[in-house]
């Protein structure tokens, strides 16, 4: 496996650019499935979990042809598919076709969907979808098998405000017989911008970026061309390595609504930034300690930006709770933290306080997942003298070109395979 060596403690500069939404790219994806003409995404990440989606879509019958950040589906001859779990454990996203697969074709076989270990998530509300919809669902295995004549609308109360349950919720009710209305339906940018795909693709949908959304079906849908909205967790990202280890650094494109919450924490931890039309500017900030940071269903604040908010944590004069309560494993990643000279007491498995402000070695890293890679990347940034990073190819299924992008900054960041 790959790893990254990184040279820490200079201050990085610059402009960087935001790269699309991995979290919106992934259900658009799959939701092309339900029509016989041909898509074409744009904006499209350059990362792994992309590539493992097209390849689950070939396995389909799909055709797909990507260049550079374009990516054109042409599903014309979907097929009744098995997808194997060496594919699925991959890519938790995977679990989206389920809404599409039956909707073209009414069945469908599925290795258990895999993804990071912060902690293997429940299938529960997705299940709760497709037989609320009509479909006949079995787990046995570490498989999902699945049927359907054809989905019926209804109305569903989610039980949970699950993201990827929602996203199969709005692609299995598009083509629906009648009407469905999602309650407690997650909110997050990126079903946003799924809900206006499936609108360009003749979707009738109504109380988008809402927790009630009604779904009317329609009975054909068409191909539509789209371009993903930036990623408001790279936003998130590269505000947090700049306001603890750069000079300044100019980040584009942005979607301010998109980023209420992420700039309200940043603010109170004192972090200096400015917005200038699509860009958010942020620069070398005294840090301030907050009493508490606690993850939230959107549009609270973001589980994928509690890692790095752990790092920027222990560059903030003062002691800061940070509480995930949606992952038992989402903390595990501080002991690499602690060798690096970070003051962190692990409370229980969802939360941490964090002394600062710490000063930083470099360190050899093992990487968990993709959101404690990108945190361990921003440390090492920051730490004086050579860090080693294990397994990188873990955060570039998240983000992508993050040697070149980083290295554009001043950093100096090298992989080796």
């Amino acid at each position: 496996m790959a790893k990254l060596e990184i040279k820490g403690g200079k201050k990085l500069s610059g402009k960087i650019k935001v790269a699309g939404n991995k979290n919106s790219v992934l259900p658009i994806m799959a939701a092309s499935l339900l029509t016989k003409e041909s898509s074409t995404i744009e904006n499209i990440p350059e990362i792994s979990d992309v590539e493992v989606m097209s390849e689950l879509l070939k396995l389909s019958g799909a055709r797909v042809v990507k260049t550079k950040n374009k990516i054109t589906i042409s599903p014309k001859n979907i097929k009744e598919v098995e997808f194997p779990r060496v594919l699925t454990v991959k890519l938790r996203a995977s679990v989206v076709l389920l809404g599409a697969i039956l909707s073209r074709v009414g069945k469908i076989k599925m290795g258990y969907p895999g993804g990071d270990i912060i902690g293997r998530r429940s299938l529960d509300a997705h299940l709760q979808v497709l037989r609320s919809l009509g479909a006949k669902v079995d787990v046995e295995n570490d498989q999902i098998i699945a049927s359907v004549s054809k989905f019926k609308g209804t109305e569903i109360f989610l039980q949970e405000a699950s993201v990827t349950a929602t996203e199969n919720a709005l692609i299995a009710a598009s083509l629906a017989d009648g009407k469905t209305i999602i309650k407690r339906a997650a909110t997050e940018p990126h079903i946003v911008d799924l809900c206006l795909f499936l609108i360009k693709m003749g979707a009738d949908i109504n109380g988008i970026g809402s927790n009630t959304i009604s779904v009317t079906g329609v009975q054909k849908l068409f191909g539509a061309n789209h371009v993903v909205r930036p990623d408001h967790i790279e936003v998130g990202t590269f505000a947090i390595l700049a306001a603890t280890a750069s000079k300044r650094i100019e980040i584009s494109p942005i979607i301010k609504e998109d980023l209420d919450m992420i700039l309200l924490t940043l603010k109170n931890f004192g972090v200096d930034y400015q917005l200038e039309d699509n860009k958010l500017i942020v620069k070398a900030s005294k840090l301030k300690s907050q009493e508490k940071v606690v993850t939230d269903v959107w549009p609270g604040f973001p589980t994928d930006l509690m890692a790095p908010m752990i790092v920027l944590a222990t560059q903030a004069e003062g002691m800061t709770i940070l509480h995930d309560w949606m992952y038992e494993s989402r903390m595990f990643f501080v002991d690499k933290l602690l060798s690096m000279g970070a003051k962190v007491e692990i409370a229980d498995p969802h939360r941490v306080f964090v002394y600062g402000p710490s000063k930083l070695r470099g360190q050899r890293l093992d990487t968990p997942d993709i959101r404690a890679g990108i945190a361990l990347v921003i440390a090492a940034l920051i730490a004086k003298g050579k860090s080693t990073i294990e397994r990188a190819d873990l955060i570039e299924r998240g983000y992508e070109n993050i040697v070149d992008r980083l290295t554009a900054l001043g950093a100096q960041v090298k992989k080796i395979s």
